[in-house]
C-alpha cells in the first residue's frame, strides 16, 4: 500500500511578495541602461550597490540561522560574514571595472545561493524560493554586465 504524497508547503505570501519585489532592482537597471544610455553609469552603480546589499542581507540571514542553532558552530558563523565582506570589497573596485564588479557579485550570489540550497534548518519551501530568486538575480546581473560592458 502506498502512502499519498504530502502536498508541497506553499511559500508564505509576504515572503513570496517581498522576494519577488526585491528582484526589481536586479532586473530594471539593464533595460534602463539600454533605453537611456546616459543613465548606464548610474544604472550599473545601482545594480552593484543593490547586489552587494542583498549579498550582505543573505549572509546576515545565514548568520542568524547559525547563532539560533542549539549548538553554535563558529565556522558557520565566520563563513556567514564572508558575503558582506565580499560585497564591500567588490564595491570598492573603481567605476571603470563595473562589468567585472557585477560579474564578481554574480559569482558571490551564485556561491551564496548554492550554500543556501544546502541549508538544513529552514522551512520546506525555502530552497525552492531561494533557487528561483538566485536565478533571477543572476539573470539581472548578467544583463547588467551586458549593458555596461566588461
Amino acid at each position: 500500500m502506498t502512502t499519498p504524497a504530502t502536498p508541497p508547503v506553499p511559500v508564505p505570501s509576504p515572503v513570496l511578495l517581498y522576494g519577488r519585489l526585491g528582484l526589481i532592482p536586479f532586473l530594471a537597471p539593464a533595460p534602463a541602461a539600454w533605453l537611456w544610455p546616459d543613465l548606464a553609469p548610474a544604472a550599473g552603480a545601482v545594480l552593484a550597490v543593490y547586489a552587494a546589499l542583498i549579498l550582505s542581507f543573505l549572509g546576515g540571514a545565514r548568520w542568524g540561522m547559525a547563532v539560533a542553532a542549539p549548538r553554535i558552530d563558529g565556522r558557520i558563523v565566520s563563513l556567514a560574514m564572508l558575503p558582506s565582506l565580499a560585497g564591500l570589497a567588490l564595491l570598492m573596485l573603481p567605476e571603470a571595472w563595473r562589468g567585472g564588479q557585477l560579474a564578481g557579485l554574480a559569482a558571490a550570489h551564485a556561491l551564496q545561493g548554492l550554500w543556501d540550497l544546502r541549508a538544513t534548518t529552514v522551512p520546506a519551501w525555502y530552497a525552492g524560493l531561494r533557487g528561483q530568486l538566485t536565478l533571477a538575480a543572476l539573470a539581472g546581473l548578467a544583463l547588467g554586465v551586458a549593458a555596461v560592458g566588461l
